[in-house]
């Protein structure tokens, strides 16, 4: 209690000046202690009012009736006077008084009643320019009240009731920041509610903010990161990635940190990801395999592909054996970077070890290998892919299709989709636009209703990139009759052409030698002819 009192005695200083204790001298000694005698009397309101009708009840007056009647033996007489100063006409409590009684309150274990002028005084206090109001004001009347930590769990708990949640947090860390601790109740209450409220990040953000300052969660803490991951359909995802690490099923804590940590460094915040993971290992609240995964993942999302070699290595060299989510990893950055041969000889290392590649690492192969314009190789892992029953992600899939249909091989990218589209793969617009595209190449225009009919067959509703795509290749195929037709109903869907889209009519008007007709058209307009 002596360390807590002088954390929050040097937290004063920080202090606006309006928050500071109002000196009472002027105030004749006599009005307090008679007020504090007639309650303690157990006098009534009205014969109260009557006796002291003609004093002038002002902040200094109330807040030396109460500090007299701080006592916890006076809390009740305490919450008497200040409900009776309430009915007064001349008066109007401040934040000052509300801080000063519910610290008396808390101090006398009258909790419900705490709550209540919590309630009543936030209500009174919301806005940006007030968030810290409260606060402020309770850490300025703590030492003069002798009052208890608690007042700060319940401030943060009231707000998490009150659904203020955003505030509650801000209060959180501007406690912390002043070197007071909350209990892990108020943190517990406050992620239930915001779970319940369906703010997930800021779940997760409150959650850093506990470890960060050693708030280290219990059962139910966990229960509630559960309950979100659940909410966001991620806990599969990370139940899977544990699985590649450690190479079997994890306890719920271990997957909700790992959760955590990979969420930082996925924003980019390798420096706190890493902090934060090593804490957790001290505490081991991770395991060492996964703690030394998520440093791979950390350096080869900085791009430092030979330190995350180094960390590999020494992973190794401890007795930690290898797993997919590594070889990976190191698949990715080996075809982001074009470097295919080495992506694939990790491919290769994989299977002589015995470990299973996931989706993810036929996704960048398939895609790597398209951009390198080994298009042979990509359909050879799309194929592979298939075969144990994985289906490709979008972007892996477009970058096939687009490759396999500008060497003119549009009918085996249309076969494939066929093929994913029984086992649940979900095109878009780009994938049915490279189509289009592909088959104008060929000159194949019967294929290209074919493709329309099928986005709208699939509720997928043609945008301007497919239409611009049909125009483009009717007209390309000399069926310029069909192209205004898909114009039209692009017009009647309220869709607005684009200025490439006026261009390809009118470069076919002046290859089809109608320069009267493209005379006419513009940017703004297009005059289509029956």
């Amino acid at each position: 209690m002596g360390s807590l009192l002088r954390r929050i005695t040097h937290s004063l200083n920080s202090f606006k000046p309006n928050t500071q204790l109002i000196h009472t001298n002027s105030t004749p000694n006599n009005v307090v202690r008679a007020i504090c005698d007639s309650f303690k009397s157990g006098w009534s309101w009205d014969a109260l009012t009557s006796k002291f009708a003609c004093v002038n009840l002002d902040a200094k007056l109330v807040e030396n009736v109460l500090l007299e009647l701080k006592d916890p033996n006076d809390a009740k007489r305490a919450l008497g006077f200040f409900h009776w100063v309430s009915k007064r006409k001349d008066f109007d409590h401040g934040v000052w008084s509300y801080s000063i009684t519910i610290h008396i309150l808390v101090r006398a274990k009258m909790v419900m009643d705490a709550r209540a002028l919590m309630e009543s005084v936030l209500k009174k206090n919301v806005g940006d320019s007030l968030k810290f109001s409260v606060v402020d004001s309770l850490l300025s009347s703590y030492e003069v009240t002798a009052s208890n930590p608690f007042v700060f769990d319940l401030l943060v708990q009231t707000y998490a009731k009150m659904r203020m949640i955003e505030t509650g947090f801000d209060v959180c860390c501007y406690l912390r920041e002043r070197g007071l601790p909350l209990s892990l109740i108020s943190y517990n209450t406050l992620l239930r509610v915001v779970e319940r409220s369906e703010r997930n990040a800021l779940v997760w953000k409150i959650y850093e903010h506990m470890v960060e300052r050693r708030s280290y969660p219990n059962e139910e803490t966990v229960r509630i990161l559960i309950d979100a991951l659940c909410k966001e359909g991620e806990l599969r995802k990370y139940a899977d990635m544990l699985d590649r690490i450690h190479g079997k099923r994890c306890s719920p804590s271990v997957i909700v940190n790992t959760s955590l940590v990979f969420r930082i460094l996925e924003e980019g915040r390798v420096e706190e990801g890493m902090v934060l993971l090593k804490r957790m290992l001290q505490k081991n609240m991770v395991l060492d395999t996964i703690a030394y995964s998520l440093i791979v993942y950390a350096k080869v999302k900085l791009e430092d592909l030979g330190s995350a070699q180094q960390v590999y290595e020494e992973m190794l060299k401890r007795g930690f054996r290898a797993n997919s989510f590594v070889y990976t990893l190191f698949i990715e950055a080996h075809c982001k970077a074009g470097r295919i041969d080495e992506a694939q000889s990790m491919m290769n290392e994989m299977g002589n070890m015995d470990l299973k590649p996931y989706d993810e690492s036929y996704n960048f192969l398939i895609e790597g290998c398209a951009k390198a314009s080994r298009v042979e190789e990509s359909v050879n892992y799309m194929k592979q892919m298939m075969e144990i029953r994985f289906i490709p992600s979008l972007g892996a899939f477009n970058e096939m299709v687009g490759k396999l249909c500008e060497i003119g091989d549009a009918d085996q990218a249309n076969a494939m989709l066929t093929k994913l589209l029984d086992k649940g793969f979900s095109p878009n617009e780009i994938t049915y636009s490279l189509l289009i595209d592909g088959y104008a190449r060929k000159g194949k225009s019967d294929e290209l209703p074919k493709l329309y009919y099928e986005m709208e067959s699939r509720s997928l509703s043609p945008g301007m990139l497919v239409f611009t795509s049909l125009i483009k290749s009717f007209c390309q195929c000399g069926k310029s009759e069909e192209a205004k037709k898909y114009f039209r109903i692009m017009k009647d869907r309220s869709i607005a052409p684009s200025i490439s889209t006026y261009e390809i009519f009118l470069v076919n008007h002046f290859e089809q030698g109608n320069t009267e007709r493209a005379d006419c058209l513009s940017t703004n307009e297009l005059v289509l002819q029956d």
